[in-house]
C-alpha cells in the first residue's frame, strides 16, 4: 500500500504535465540501410504496409509448417558517453568485439549522446552527433572485410602498428580468446533512432537482412515535466524469420538521495506502459513491449547501491560485489513481488561499478580536487552500476556480461552475448528460404553466387518478388 502510494505520489505531477505541456517525444521516423516495409508485399502478407488500415486488407492464408529453430549470437551494449562527441580516431573495435565475434546481430544504446541542455532537450533532435556514433559504428564493425580485401599497410595497417595515437575501447576480459579462421562478415543498420540524447541502433550481418521485417521505433520521454526526452526511452521493435523482437535502450532519473529510486521505478512503468508500436493489418501484431517473443531492455537505469557512501567505497575496494549487490537498487526491483522489474532476468555482476569516474581517469568520482577534476561545492556520488542490460523471454541465453574500459566519460560501457533462439517455418517459399540460409552459403556454387549478386545489387530494394 505504502509502495502504491510513493507511486502515484510520483506520477500525478506528470499527468498533469502532460495535458498543460505536451511534446512529443520523436516522430516514427528511422534512419537504417534499407528500407523494410518493401518486406511484407514479398513475405506473402497480402501486400499491405505493416502500418496500413486493417479494414483494407485482409490476411491471406499461408499455407506452412513448423520448422526448424535457428540459433544466432546477439552482442548488446550500453553506454553513457556524457555528452562527449566521439573523436574522429575513436576505434571501437574492441568494445564492439569485432575480431574475436563474429555476431549475427549487435543491439547498442548509447544515453547523452549530446549535452542535455535545454536547447538540445526543447529544440529539434541533434542528430549530427548520432549520426558520427553509427559511422564509426559502421567502420568498426566492417573494418575486418575490407581490410582483408585491402593491400597490406593501406589505412593504418602494417606490422608496426599503424594505430599510434589512436583512442580505443578496451574490454576486460574475463578469460579465452575468440576465433581465427571465422569469415569476416558486412552488417548493415537495421533501424536507428535518436530522441534528444539517447540513441539505439541495430544492426544484422547483411546476409541476414532479407529475413528481417516490420521494423518500427517508440520514442517515450520521462524526463522535465514528465514527457520531455532527456530521460526516458527508445524502443525498437522487428521480426528475424518468424521471431519478434523488442529493444529498449532507457536513460532513468538520476539521484542518489533516499526515495530517488521510486522516480527510477515510475520512469519504468511509464515506459512500459506508454511504449507502442503498430498492430499492423494482420491484428495479431505485438503493440507492446512484453508481447514480444524476445526482448532485452538496457541504458543507463541509474540505480544505485542503499549503503552508506564511505561504506560502499570500502567495500569496492575490497571487491565484495556479493555484499554490494545485496543492497542493489535494481536487484531488489528484479527479485521482490511488485517490483518494477519483475519477471526480467539479468546475469551475474562480477565487474567494477560503472559510475561514476572522473573524465579521463581510472579513479571514482569524490567531489573533491582528486585527479584534477574536483571543484568546489560539487556533489560526492558513491560507485554504482547504473549501466545494465537485462531480458526477458524464452530462446534467450546470456552467456557473457562484462564491461569495457573507456576513459571518454563518466561512465564505462556495459555489454553482454546472447545465445538466442529464431523460429523459422517452412512455406510455399521454402525453395527461396534455402537459397537465403547458412546452408546454402556454405555449399554454393558458382551459378548460385551470381545469382545472389544480382540479388544484391542495389541493397535497397529489401526483399523483391520473384
Amino acid at each position: 500500500m505504502l509502495e502504491n502510494q510513493k507511486q502515484a505520489e510520483v506520477l500525478w505531477p506528470r499527468l498533469v504535465a502532460n495535458k498543460l505541456f505536451r511534446k512529443t517525444s520523436g516522430s516514427h521516423a528511422f534512419v537504417a540501410d534499407f528500407p523494410v516495409a518493401d518486406d511484407d508485399a514479398a513475405f506473402v502478407d497480402g501486400g499491405c504496409s505493416p502500418d496500413a488500415d486493417a479494414s483494407r486488407c485482409v490476411k491471406r492464408a499461408r499455407p506452412q509448417e513448423r520448422g526448424k529453430t535457428l540459433k544466432y549470437k546477439l552482442f548488446a551494449s550500453t553506454w553513457n558517453v556524457g555528452g562527449v562527441a566521439p573523436p574522429d580516431d575513436l576505434d571501437l573495435s574492441d568494445w564492439l568485439d569485432a575480431r574475436d565475434g563474429p555476431y549475427d546481430m549487435y543491439v547498442l544504446g548509447f544515453q547523452e549522446v549530446v549535452p542535455l541542455r535545454p536547447r538540445n532537450v526543447l529544440g529539434a533532435d541533434k542528430s549530427r552527433v548520432g549520426m558520427r556514433w553509427i559511422e564509426l559504428i559502421r567502420a568498426a564493425l566492417n573494418r575486418s572485410a575490407a581490410s582483408s580485401s585491402s593491400p597490406r599497410g593501406a589505412a593504418g595497417g602494417g606490422a608496426g602498428g599503424g594505430d599510434n595515437g589512436r583512442q580505443k575501447v578496451h574490454p576486460v576480459r574475463d578469460g579465452g580468446g575468440g576465433g581465427g579462421g571465422e569469415l569476416a562478415r558486412e552488417y548493415r543498420c537495421v533501424v536507428s533512432k535518436q530522441m534528444v540524447g539517447i540513441l539505439l541502433t541495430v544492426w544484422v550481418r547483411a546476409d541476414l537482412r532479407r529475413f528481417v521485417r516490420r521494423a518500427s521505433v517508440s520514442c517515450v520521454g520521462c524526463g522535465v515535466m514528465g514527457c520531455l526526452g532527456n530521460k526516458g526511452a527508445v524502443s525498437v521493435r522487428f521480426w528475424l524469420h518468424d521471431t519478434s523482437f523488442c529493444f529498449v535502450c532507457c536513460h532513468l532519473a538520476s539521484g542518489g538521495r533516499d526515495g530517488d529510486e521510486a522516480h527510477r521505478n515510475a520512469d519504468a512503468t511509464e515506459i512500459l506502459a506508454r511504449t507502442s508500436f503498430p498492430r499492423g493489418h494482420a491484428l495479431n501484431l505485438p503493440h507492446k513491449i512484453l508481447d514480444h517473443d524476445r526482448v532485452i531492455l538496457l541504458g543507463d537505469l541509474n540505480y544505485r547501491i542503499s549503503l552508506p557512501e564511505a561504506k560502499t567505497r570500502l567495500l569496492v575496494e575490497r571487491r565484495d560485489w556479493k555484499t554490494l549487490l545485496e543492497n542493489d537498487q535494481l536487484r531488489a526491483e528484479v527479485t521482490r513481488g511488485g517490483g518494477a522489474f519483475r519477471g526480467w532476468s539479468e546475469g551475474d555482476i562480477a565487474f567494477s561499478p560503472t559510475y561514476k569516474y572522473y573524465p579521463n581517469s581510472d579513479d571514482y568520482y569524490s567531489g573533491r580536487a582528486a585527479a584534477g577534476g574536483g571543484r568546489k561545492g560539487e556533489k560526492r556520488r558513491a560507485p554504482a552500476w547504473c549501466d545494465r542490460i537485462l531480458w526477458r523471454g524464452a530462446g534467450l541465453s546470456q552467456t557473457r556480461y562484462d564491461r569495457c574500459e573507456s576513459r571518454l566519460s563518466d561512465h564505462r560501457p556495459v555489454r553482454a552475448v546472447f545465445a538466442v533462439e529464431v523460429d523459422a517455418p517452412r512455406n510455399l517459399n521454402s525453395l527461396r528460404s534455402f537459397f537465403m540460409s547458412e546452408r546454402f552459403d556454405r555449399a554454393r556454387s558458382p551459378a548460385a553466387d551470381r545469382l545472389l549478386r544480382k540479388d544484391d545489387v542495389n541493397s535497397a530494394r529489401f526483399a523483391e518478388t520473384l
